[in-house]
């Protein structure tokens, strides 16, 4: 699966389904226009044959009372059943770096309640947390408003853990330059029940393998002043063909099979 942000309208998720190699795997997504006032949206892609969604809402981003005429992305929630498990993921696209870190924050304690609400519905559902939340793993909207841990030794039952902390801060990498210098705002996040702990390696049921951030040549500019940054689709009115300023990032799950 696949999540998305900056989503203008369906129009667009089903041009991206129409083109090769995507077509001819079959996959599908989910998309609720939200309140957005910029009008984008987040989505998921996903293969049908091995996700089976049940169930797709958008739980709005509510601001505070003084702000009550904004309107920004929702969580875009999506629950089904990969490999014969109960997952369901969030996708995320949180207030930007300009709107200062409290509305990062705030979305940060909205999620939690979502991802609370989900473990008191079942104890066992494997949750992921993804998107573009403008914010580093160690900023506090991910690190204490949603909870998501450095080391998974330091998981909770019920609590979270953040892969991409380490990345950033021991690999000195991320998914986006600003100024020469990197951020890591694309992150996945997973729930406990995804987790072997205490050095375990059981697999009999879905858990989270290993995470990368996606780095291919020719996600990157490879001339001129931007050099080594990445390709963008345009900038300043130009069309670039690229890409995206951000790269993405990916986590792996195994689940043993029985034959």
């Amino acid at each position: 699966m696949i999540g998305v942000s900056e989503v203008e309208n369906h129009k667009v998720l089903d041009a991206l389904l129409e083109r090769e190699p995507l077509k001819s795997r079959g996959w599908k997504y989910c998309h609720i226009e939200g309140p957005d006032q910029r009008g984008v949206d987040c989505a998921l892609f996903y293969n049908p044959s091995i996700f089976t969604v049940r169930n797709v809402k958008l739980v709005p981003y509510v601001y505070p009372p003084q702000d009550s005429t904004r309107h920004t992305r929702g969580f875009l929630t999506v629950s089904g059943t990969l490999a014969g498990e109960h997952v369901t993921v969030i996708v995320n696209h949180w207030p930007s770096r300009f709107a200062g870190s409290f509305y990062r924050e705030l979305a940060g304690k909205q999620v939690r309640v979502v991802k609370d609400s989900l473990q008191k519905d079942d104890t066992t559902v494997k949750i992921i947390i993804m998107g573009d939340m403008n914010d580093d793993p160690t900023n506090k909207s991910m690190s204490e408003a949603l909870g998501a841990r450095q080391e998974i030794k330091e998981v909770e039952d019920g609590g979270l853990y953040n892969p991409w902390w380490d990345v950033l801060v021991k690999q000195g990498t991320g998914t986006l330059l600003y100024n020469g210098s990197w951020n890591l705002f694309d992150q996945i996040v997973v729930s406990s029940t995804l987790l072997n702990r205490d050095n375990q390696k059981d697999f009999s049921t879905l858990k989270f393998f290993r995470n990368q951030v996606f780095r291919r040549d020719y996600l990157f500019q490879t001339e001129g002043k931007y050099k080594g940054n990445m390709k963008r689709t345009h900038a300043g009115g130009v069309w670039l063909d690229g890409y995206s300023d951000h790269l993405p990032t990916v986590i792996y799950l195994l689940k043993e099979m029985n034959h």
